[in-house]
């Protein structure tokens, strides 16, 4: 009986593995189309897009897409459903993640960036210190667009700098609202009205694609900051650089672009952005436990047994 076959769209240090008894072969897909002739699973990244013609192109033998990544924007889940290909996820990234989104808006906030950038130009002493100022965090309002597992833990840490929360998402969550002390705005507009700190943290869809547009931008609070660690495409870049250098929005603070690894240019030039390359989940332990999820999501396919994460059943 031949060896069950995993396909990599990017290198990774894998163990071992087997599936009922027998070893899995392993294969990169960089060595070409060819690599997946026999195939049952391919497993790929959040960086990897997986459109309707690569879909097309993927032998009858795959049944799984194992994306590395709690999101799955990537990949085009009409498409897989019509060849019945499943499709599971790694949704391990709360704590890490929101441990960022907090790191930005603490940067953003303080003016990390610009402070940075003028000790280093060895201007320290020579600058106004009024162009350094800051605004603290403590008692402002936090205004939370998702409040699944990513946006609560924000949430948790929030509290901790007595922020006061509010949130907006496609439904209410009442038992979370008690223990977070949160309350719900039905629409963006009254959030985005009260919020001193917006952040990001709903999943990528049809329905939320640049939800801050200009028109939301407009809405914000005069002096905001606004804080993106969901992806990129949630915000128009261009009426984001233009909000920020009207000074209608005070500061951002961005893990993720709207057509990464592209950056708006004008980003780049401006000291009231705080910028990093999509690493909410990147620590030794997260990267880890995404892998080892998504291992888990192989294995259980190759042995026909139920995903553990499952986005799309097959």
């Amino acid at each position: 009986m031949p060896s069950p076959v995993l396909v990599m769209t990017r290198p990774l240090p894998l163990p071992i593995l087997t599936a009922n008894g027998q070893d899995v072969e392993v294969r990169l897909y960089d060595d070409g189309p060819e690599a997946l002739r026999g195939a049952q699973v391919l497993c790929c990244t959040a960086l990897d897009r997986i459109d309707a013609d690569f879909i097309a192109s993927l032998p009858t033998s795959v049944r799984l897409i194992a994306n590395i990544g709690v999101g799955y924007d990537n990949i085009d889940l009409e498409a897989a459903a019509s060849r019945d290909i499943a499709i599971s996820n790694t949704p391990v990234v709360a704590d890490d993640t929101a441990d960022l989104a907090l790191l930005l808006i603490l940067a953003t906030a303080r003016r990390l960036y610009a402070n940075e950038a003028m000790l280093r130009a060895g201007e320290w002493g020579q600058a106004s210190a009024m162009g350094t100022l800051g605004q603290t965090v403590h008692g402002k309002t936090l205004g939370i667009i998702g409040l699944g597992e990513i946006g609560q833990a924000v949430a948790r840490r929030a509290r901790a700098f007595s922020m006061s929360i509010v949130y907006h998402g496609p439904s209410r969550k009442q038992a979370v609202e008690e223990s977070l002390q949160a309350a719900y705005c039905e629409q963006l507009h009254d959030l985005l009205q009260v919020a001193d700190i917006v952040s990001l943290h709903c999943p990528l869809t049809a329905a939320s694609h640049k939800i801050i547009d200009a028109a939301a931008l407009a809405s914000m609070k005069p002096g905001a900051i606004l804080v993106n660690t969901g992806r990129g495409p949630l915000v128009d870049e261009e009426a984001l650089v233009a909000a920020l250098g009207s000074g209608s929005l005070a500061a951002a603070g961005l893990d993720v672009f709207e057509n990464e690894p592209e950056v708006h240019p004008a980003l780049l030039t401006m000291n009231n952005v705080t910028l990093s390359p999509h690493i909410g989940s990147a620590t030794a332990e997260c990267r880890g436990a995404m892998v080892t999820c998504a291992i888990q999501n192989v294995i259980a396919c190759l042995e026909g047994r139920a995903l553990p994460n499952p986005v799309l059943m097959n």
